[in-house]
């Protein structure tokens, strides 16, 4: 009976209907977010340079695109640790990208670190990181003060979901894959991504979350999956009884999402539950959404129950967040992308990090 009344509270305060998985739209957080007139908040810069380790060689490591940042808060700054790529001669994914810090003391404007932070070097993990590079981050802190990013290792053949700790923001020591250790390697060589592992507030301070003992994370991008960890670096997925993937979150046809669903920035645990942010990519094909042009990333949220990370309570039938700005519409990826990695709390507001085409970042807010 407890279990129920539970369920139909959480129900009430998303605002869904009898459908919970699908069940219209939440009237809750993020439902306001505004884009501010300082947009684009950072663009390429050619005048940083960078002595490469794996080519002996200065490079113009944000020569050609910055996009999809994480943000945290530090010191009571937002630190923002951006994408950026160095050669806008190559190909979309035909580049080296670098992961870079920026400061900021109003969300705003930005104070880049001269260097990148993380990036390939000629360490044990080169195999899985170059020559496409070190991508996509998403950052969490634990209540010790340890940083802990999920980033994609690109080494142009296959994506690795890739795990980085650090005491500062600046200095970071790699253990490699997520999943290399998980199920005797089975998903080592899989192709994964875009790591959010859950989080709590306390105060205005995201901090890591345990549930039952472990941390979890979801991540993943043609569907959800959970994953869960005992120390932060080696994750274990959640599998069917065949062994296989199992997704608890996947594409719908007519849908905002209808062909990729692509986990956002750490998900945070709030009155409403466990919400995660996620970029939904619209189909290129007679299943997209007629309300979005083809191709377009756009971001949605999920809530789940978080006495049950896999439990669906709640997803949103329309985006929160899409392309509405000229910047947005331009660059390396032209059908339009606002594609969302980084979400912090600061000065009571909350402040959603998001890459534009591939080629900006962008940033918006709500209160």
């Amino acid at each position: 009976m407890k279990k129920i009344i539970y369920l139909l509270t959480l129900l009430v305060i998303a605002g869904c209907t009898a459908d919970v998985k699908t069940g219209g739209e939440t009237k809750a957080a993020f439902l306001d977010l505004q884009k501010p007139e300082e947009n684009p908040i950072l663009s390429a810069d050619s005048t940083y340079t960078f002595l490469c380790p794996i080519k002996n060689e200065l490079v113009q490591w944000q020569k050609a695109d910055v996009f999809n940042p994480a943000a945290i808060v530090k010191d009571n700054k937002i630190h923002m640790l951006f994408r950026a790529e160095d050669n806008p001669g190559a190909i979309l994914g035909g580049r080296t990208s670098r992961i870079g810090l920026a400061t900021s003391e109003d969300g705003l404007h930005f104070e880049i670190y001269p260097t990148p932070v993380l990036y390939p070097d000629s360490g044990e993990f080169l195999q899985y990181d170059y020559p496409g590079g070190c991508e996509d981050p998403r950052v969490v802190v634990t209540e010790e003060g340890l940083y802990v990013m999920a980033y994609t290792a690109w080494n142009q053949d296959v994506a690795r979901l890739s795990i980085a700790l650090s005491k500062d923001l600046i200095h970071w020591e790699k253990k490699g894959p997520a999943f290399a250790k998980a199920y005797d390697g089975k998903f080592l060589d899989y192709w994964s991504k875009s790591g959010s592992i859950i989080t709590r507030l306390e105060g205005e301070e995201q901090v890591v979350a345990m549930i039952d003992g472990k941390y979890w994370m979801y991540w993943g991008e043609q569907f959800i999956n959970l994953a869960w960890s005992e120390n932060l670096y080696d994750w274990f997925p959640a599998v069917d009884e065949t062994g296989e993937l199992k997704a608890v979150i996947e594409t719908r046809s007519g849908y905002f999402d209808s062909m990729l669903t692509e986990c956002g920035p750490p998900a945070v645990i709030t009155e409403e539950g466990i919400i995660l942010l996620y970029n939904g990519k619209n189909s290129e094909g007679d299943d997209a959404s007629p309300d979005l042009p083809r191709g377009t990333y756009s971001v949605g949220k999920i809530i789940f129950d978080p006495a049950d990370p896999e439990k669906v309570l709640f997803r949103s039938d329309t985006c929160l967040l899409k392309p509405t700005l000229p910047h947005e519409v331009t660059g390396q990826y032209k059908s339009g992308t606002t594609f969302a990695e980084g979400l912090v709390r600061y000065h009571s507001k909350w402040f959603l990090y998001y890459g534009t085409a591939d080629s900006y970042v962008g940033v918006a807010i709500s209160e």
